[in-house]
């Protein structure tokens, strides 16, 4: 009897222990199944980008300056600024001085110094548009807006007479420079003028005191002819001749011959300090570098809200707009109002008069510039085209020049080991002393 009683024992043990651990699996697989389940990070997640502020004021969309234009040829200019035929041959030029204009940013800004330089005499077809924005053919076959950075109408240009030249791709200032040097060879120039693209050009209708007399007067001269008395004095008179500044080099009449000497604009010094850099070299090299009065060629940030204007026309009086303007306080939207109002007003209808006007607006749009709001906030005045070709943010555009002019700065410094522009008389330099000398901070 003993077996069976040892048997039963032991079957109640082993039911015991099979319960208990029933038990103890039903708590431990409850507790796991109420756990979190950690699956780590999915294999497709990514960071989430900080992305800028959106901007709290966004200036008007930019005007066309000369709607006219668009649907018909430009008005006659003032007939006492109209050029002879071949004039430039009575000046033993071996040929039509060329006036170069690049362009990269803003259409009003660039069209307005177009017409300027026509109505102040110098004929359309001596002047070189360059188009350097970097928009291929886009601009040429006409797709894109004008509220596009970018924008530059080719059809109306040629409206106007002027050549257009593209660069293949966009070129910094420094080989923009380089680029018209090129084109000296392409053309076979002894010689070209060359224009920044913000200036607003009038010949001296009113007269010089004791020089010459005033428009339409035996004797006077348009901006165009006492440009081709300073080529053929400057010609004349000295073998080794760099350049000719018209209100510093606003307007500058150029000798590609001393610009090959140098070696050509230093492209890695592609914006600011590049002119001083180049001018310097010049300097050095004992090329001249003459001022000269041809006209008053004006340093501008803003627009003429007509450019009929410049054609004398009395229906409309002058009147100038910044394209990218500030946030305007209330009283400056009051002063603005009654500005816009002005405009509406009719112009003298003698022409000198009329050009007296415009002499007033040309300062006024100069004292505006250099104000202290800063000299090229006019860059940034188009801010559409997003989805059209070749599309680039501007804000970024103008954050990616601060970056290379500061680059373009400092390689300055450690050409020449010296931090400002007075090389020669502040830093003893010499032509060949450059990338030879130790940085004088050190």
């Amino acid at each position: 009897m003993r077996r069976p009683r040892q048997a039963l024992f032991l079957l109640g043990l082993l039911l015991s222990g099979g319960c208990l651990t029933l038990l103890f699996l039903r708590t431990t697989v409850r507790h796991e199944l109420n756990r979190p389940i950690d699956i780590g990070e999915p294999k497709d997640a990514r960071p989430s980008p900080r992305y800028r502020p959106a901007p709290t004021y966004t200036p008007p969309p930019v005007k066309d300056p000369f709607p006219a234009l668009a649907t018909s040829t430009p008005p006659p200019i003032p007939k006492y600024n109209v050029a002879e035929k071949d004039v430039w041959k009575k000046y033993g030029l071996e040929i039509a001085p060329p006036l170069v204009i690049g362009f990269t940013r803003s259409w009003p800004m660039l069209l307005q110094t177009v017409v300027s330089y026509i109505t102040a005499g110098w004929p359309a077809e001596q002047i070189y548009v360059v188009e350097n924005t970097g928009m291929q053919q886009a601009n040429a076959r006409g797709q894109l807006t004008l509220q596009h950075p970018w924008y530059l109408n080719h059809t109306s240009l040629k409206r106007l007479g002027v050549n257009v030249v593209q660069t293949p791709v966009l070129l910094s200032f420094a080989q923009l420079q380089n680029f018209y040097l090129s084109l000296s060879y392409t053309h076979n120039w002894p010689w070209y003028f060359w224009s920044h693209m913000d200036v607003l050009a009038l010949s001296h209708e009113n007269g010089l005191d004791n020089i010459m007399p005033r428009g339409g007067e035996p004797g006077y001269k348009s901006l165009y002819i006492l440009c081709l008395e300073e080529l053929n004095r400057t010609l004349a008179t000295d073998d080794r001749w760099g350049l000719r500044f018209f209100a510093y080099d606003h307007l500058t009449l150029q000798n590609p011959k001393a610009m090959e000497d140098i070696g050509g604009w230093d492209t890695l010094i592609p914006y600011y300090m590049t002119d001083c850099d180049t001018y310097t070299r010049l300097h050095m090299r004992n090329w001249t570098q003459k001022d000269a009065n041809c006209g008053i060629v004006t340093d501008t940030s803003s627009t003429l809200d007509d450019l009929l204007a410049l054609y004398r026309d009395p229906r409309v009086a002058p009147g100038f707009h910044d394209p990218n303007p500030p946030p305007p306080p209330l009283e400056e939207e009051k002063k603005q109002k009654k500005r816009d109002a002005g405009s509406n007003d009719e112009g003298p209808n003698d022409p000198i008069e009329y050009w007296k006007k415009l002499l007033d607006v040309s300062n006024q749009m100069f004292h505006y510039k250099h104000s202290g709001r800063g000299r090229n906030t006019w860059q940034s005045g188009q801010h559409g085209g997003r989805g059209e070709l070749f599309y680039y943010d501007s804000a970024g555009f103008t954050d990616a020049l601060d970056v290379l002019t500061e680059a373009g700065k400092e390689v300055f410094r450690r050409k020449w080991g010296h931090g400002d522009c007075n090389l020669i008389d502040g830093g003893g330099l010499k032509f060949e002393d450059q990338w030879q000398v130790l940085k004088e901070w050190e």
